[in-house]
Formats: C-alpha cells, structure tokens, sequence
C-alpha cells in the first residue's frame, strides 16, 4: 500500500497557500457576493476578453483595470484561472474567499481582481509592490504613460526579497542556474544533491528569461513552476509566469530602474472618487501602516470638503481582499457611478492549464495515493498536477474508494524519479507501478 504523510503537509509552498487560504476563508464575503450577484443581472453578452495587463495611466488616476467575474467550468483550478488572466493565487483567492482552491463547484462565480491601485512610488521604470506580489512597468509612448503589471512570487519569510532602488544590470535568456550554496544545503538534508549549475531546460528554476538586479545574487525570472506566482516561496528573486517574463524581459532594457517596496495599504484616485485597496499586512506593520493610511484619509477629508465612509474604510481594512473599493460617502440624493465587474465568458481553453495523458497499458506509473473521498482523491491529483516540472496525475475509481496515479512515464527511471519529486515536493510516499503489459 501507499503511505502517504498528513496530507495538510504536503509541501513547503503549499502549506502556506493552505494557511493563508483558511486565514481568508474566515474573513466576510458578503459584500462582495452582493457585487457579484448585482453583477449578473446586467443586460448583454459576456466579453470574450478583458485587459489584464497593459493599461493606460491618465492624469491624476492612480487606480488602473477593472473587476470581471466568470462561471467556472468542471476541473477548472483557481490557479489555473489566475495564471490564464494574469493573477496570482494570492489575488484570486484573497477576491474569493470560501472557494476550493484545487475542486471548486463548477458553475461558481468567481470574481477577477483586475482593477489595481499604483504603489506609491515614482511612476518610471519598474516597482515590485511586494505586499500586492505585482510588478508594475511604467512606458511613456508618443501621447501618455502606460504601464504593464504583471503577477509575481516573492520571497519566503525566512528569506525575503529585498527592498529599495536598484536596476537591471544584465539579462540572459535560457540562462544557467548556478546554486547558491544556502539552497544547495536546503536540498541536501531533503535527501535532493543539486549539481554546482544547472543548464537551461525544464528542470531550471530560472525558466527561460533572467534579468539579474544591480542588488547580487537578486533575479527577475521565469520559472518551471507556475502555480507559485502570488506566493511566498521564492529564495528572494522574483519570480514571473513563463508568458509573462517573455515580455518583461523583451521591454526592459539593461540599466531600467527598479524599485521594490512593500506597500499592504494602497490610496488612489480614478474620475474623481477615492478607493482603499488592502491586503495582509506583514506581522506587526499592520497598525504602523494602518495609522500612516488614516492620517492621509483625515487630511484628504479635510481638503476635499467630502465624507468618508469610515465605517466602509474598516470593513475593507478587516476583510483584506485587495480589491479597490470606493470610500467616499455618497452625496445626497445621488446614486455610486462606480461600474460594476465585467462578465467574462470562459474560455474554450485555460492557457497553461495541465493536460492529462490518456492512459496507457504498457507504460509505468506512480499511485500517489489511496483515499476513501473522491474530493480529496482531486485535490491531490491538482496539486501534484500543477507541480513543476509537470508530474501528470488522475483519479482512478474502485469498489471502496479512489486512487491518484501519477504517470504516465516510459520507463522505470523515469516513475523512480517522478516517486522520488513526490517525496521532496510533497511528502508523498509513491509506490512505483509495473506496467501491465510488457514488451
């Protein structure tokens, strides 16, 4: 049989996703179901497409994009629909609070948090707000500034990425990974011996695309596993979509300034209206940076001659879900000119999303696990579906419960190996599986 150690164990990444996600789904949702409830009784058609990452800046906005909302589909996975608009799972989640990361209901509404807040900070370049985990590239073109965001993962707690004014010293692509001595000694006592470099290809955590930061030993890159962006669990780099580095890397010159602040609490302007945009604040910043935010609110009160909605302020600062919301408190008689989402039609097709081989007779396989609850039997087989490189997996029925098998591989080596990524990833105690027919 397999044994298979506590399951809320599985990974390092994915026990923090876990604990952020249960730490979300205690917060309220309500206004936001009502949002999204109002939405869907819009008159027309759905968009087929909504911008996600190239948007212009007008003068005195600071709020760019716009929420949408989509109906999930079967076997559809919040990483996946993040990594097809450009989101993290921390953004998606944080926007969704209750919903199944890996075994959502299909036909759930979900909400896309497009619509962003610009950090604080000089508009050149590029600026990692590492608190939102979103990078934000500014262009000037023949008629207005423009900026392109992009999701990203950050570093760990333990190894955080590093803040301040830096720049774009060099770039590479299919660059080769040389290994930190701190990461080589990480691997070592999981059982896992790294080679001195890594050359490009699947196995390279860089992925495809390398800017290395003035700050040594600091990168912008791609990566091989796609369903970290928005989390914590980077070595300190930042980390980008394979997509999404392509063309960071394409419109970033050498010498590009860049900056990197952690800003939690977010104030910006758009026609007129103030919006309040918060996430999870670092361990013992939030008051400090919360008192920083109202004194700014109490002054823009003051100046402006409007009400703030101070109760609305508290909520949004409560629930955390990094979502802009309007504060100002609605003159008399008038009604909010605030849109609401777009709703999105699902794609036919969600990019990046991990396709399953069709069995196969004569091939190996790893069974990953032997559970009696087909929720969790799915949960497992996504996750070990979204790992990078990509392990394929599934779920098989039987009499008494189900199983996920991994595969499938071609030969022995190839399941050892595959066995071996499950129980260093995931503590995952794999049984490699002859194949049924041979020669």
């Amino acid at each position: 049989m397999c044994r298979i150690l506590d399951l809320s164990l599985l990974c390092t990444w994915f026990r923090l996703l876990a604990l952020c996600l249960f730490i979300l789904s205690l917060q309220g949702c309500a206004a936001l179901k009502g949002l999204q409830e109002k939405s869907w009784l819009f008159p027309g058609h759905p968009e087929k497409e909504i911008e996600r990452n190239e948007f212009p800046v007008a003068n005195g906005d600071d709020v760019i994009g716009r929420l949408a909302v989509i109906r999930l589909e079967e076997g559809d996975t919040l990483p996946d629909v993040a990594r097809h608009f450009s989101l993290g799972v921390n953004a998606i989640s944080a926007a969704n609070p209750g919903v199944d990361v890996w075994v959502p209901e299909a036909g759930e509404r979900v909400t896309l948090p497009l619509c962003f807040i610009l950090p604080d900070a000089p508009r050149k370049g590029v600026v990692i707000n590492l608190a939102t985990m979103r990078l934000f590239e500014y262009k000037q073109n023949s008629t207005s500034l423009v900026v392109s965001t992009y999701p990203v993962g950050v570093g760990a707690e333990d190894r955080p990425s590093p803040m301040g004014q830096m720049y774009v010293a060099r770039k590479a692509a299919q660059p080769t990974w040389h290994v930190p001595a701190s990461i080589a000694a990480d691997h070592r006592k999981k059982g896992d011996i790294l080679p001195a470099a890594v050359p490009p290809g699947p196995d390279n955590p860089l992925g495809e695309y390398a800017l290395y930061l003035s700050r040594s030993g600091y990168l912008m890159h791609g990566t091989n596993k796609p369903a970290s962006i928005g989390l914590r669990a980077t070595n300190g780099c930042i980390r980008l979509y394979p997509e999404d580095v392509k063309r960071l890397y394409k419109d970033t010159p050498v010498k590009t300034s860049v900056r990197i602040v952690n800003q939690p609490y977010l104030l910006g302007q758009r026609n007129g209206e103030l919006f309040l945009e918060v996430h999870v604040p670092p361990e013992g910043l939030a008051a400090v940076e919360f008192d920083s935010i109202s004194e700014k609110l109490r002054k823009i009160e003051k100046d402006s001659g409007r009400t703030l909605d101070w109760s609305k302020v508290k909520k949004v600062r409560t629930e955390a879900r990094g979502i802009p919301v309007p504060i100002f408190e609605l003159r008399q008689g008038s009604e909010s000119e605030i849109p609401g989402p777009i709703r999105v039609e699902h794609p036919d097709t969600l990019y990046g999303k991990p396709e399953i081989p069709e069995l196969e007779l004569d091939a190996w396989y790893v069974l990953a696990a032997d559970v009696s609850d087909e929720i969790d039997a799915k949960r497992i087989a996504a996750i070990i579906n979204h790992q990078g490189p990509p392990i394929p997996a599934r779920v098989i029925s039987r009499s008494n419960g189900y199983r996920v098998i991994a595969g499938p591989f071609n030969d022995e080596r190839e399941a050892e190996k595959a066995a071996k990524r499950l129980k260093i990833d995931l503590e995952i105690d794999g049984i490699v599986i002859e194949p049924v027919r041979k020669g």
